[in-house]
């Protein structure tokens, strides 16, 4: 089938509307469908392109809110035939209805032990399941935080994949016990890991394929380098929050043309690198010595000068 592209998008409720004050259904207006371009924009353009998205979504909220945002948001990506995997920011377990934060708030999964890790993981599953979603096969950890117990604890509620291993965000918060730049599937503690797709940096270090980190063309050419060196999986990474300014009020002009430029393209690469849903994914050959794109200093100067 040549490369596949795991195009996911991580659909939550921000902690930064919530700490200014936000109650639910304004923080769902700035992070999920903020300033026209949030969830049902970004549904609204892949449909128009005939694509698939996953869309990992946060229903740790519902601890502190009800299940009713996150009942939304299933809705929502469901009714629009994309997929609903399962997404996890382990703090609002702990938050305070008014925005304040104790002080030994834990932030990331990897920084509980393990039988806390299996614990939220568990709740948090079985309250994506209470919001509509199906039972999820497919993981992704809140800022890429995962390690070794995380896979373990995935195993054991028969998650298959794990999206999380971001090279550039390690050795912490993505602290797996892989290469940084492993770019090829691996089986890792009883779970499929399906990496981050990553371009080598001139300095010798990684940058992640996150829409809001790098230029469409710095996207076309990691993607045209999977399918030439036939890479398995091609994986970016969107926010449901990302196409706006962090105050979710206006439209980012710059993040939006990416996200509209990287779905036509994957329209027109469809033949080479189709869009999947996790659930669409047969067996996949694991491991090898693939490694990422190598990033150029004109594709770097391009994405600055367009920034700019």
């Amino acid at each position: 089938m040549g490369t596949q592209t795991l195009l996911t998008i991580d659909t939550e409720l921000t902690w930064r509307h919530h700490i200014a004050g936000s109650g639910w259904e304004e923080n769902y207006a700035r992070s999920v469908e903020p300033a026209g371009v949030g969830l049902r924009y970004q549904l609204d353009v892949l449909n128009d392109h005939g694509l698939k998205a996953c869309f990992f979504v946060d229903p740790m909220p519902a601890v502190l809110f009800g299940i009713d945002p996150v009942r939304r948001m299933v809705e929502t990506i469901m009714d629009a035939g994309q997929e609903v995997q399962l997404h996890l920011h382990p703090m609002w377990e702990q938050a305070s209805a008014d925005g304040t934060v104790a002080e030994n708030t834990v932030f990331e999964l990897i920084d509980h032990p393990f039988e806390k890790q299996r614990a939220l993981i568990a709740e948090a599953r079985d309250l994506l399941i209470r919001a509509g979603a199906p039972d999820p096969i497919a993981f992704r950890s809140g800022s890429y935080a995962v390690n070794d117990n995380s896979l373990r604890a995935l195993a054991e509620r028969g998650i298959r994949y794990d999206a999380s291993h971001n090279g550039c965000e390690g050795p912490w918060p993505s602290a797996l016990s892989l290469p940084l730049d492993q770019t090829a599937p691996v089986e890792h503690h009883g779970v499929i890991e399906i990496p981050v797709s990553q371009m080598q940096t001139g300095n010798g270090g990684l940058r992640h394929m996150q829409i809001c980190a790098v230029s469409l063309a710095e996207m076309a050419h990691a993607l045209d380098h999977a399918i030439t060196n036939d890479h398995p999986t091609f994986m970016p990474v969107g926010h449901s929050f990302e196409l706006a300014t962090r105050d979710g009020l206006r439209a980012n002009p710059v993040v939006k043309r990416r996200f509209d430029g990287l779905c036509a393209l994957l329209a027109e690469k469809a033949d080479d690198a189709p869009t999947m849903h996790f659930s669409d994914l047969g067996e996949l050959p694991l491991g090898g010595d693939l490694k990422p794109a190598q990033a150029s200093a004109t594709l770097v100067a391009g994405r600055m000068v367009g920034q700019l």
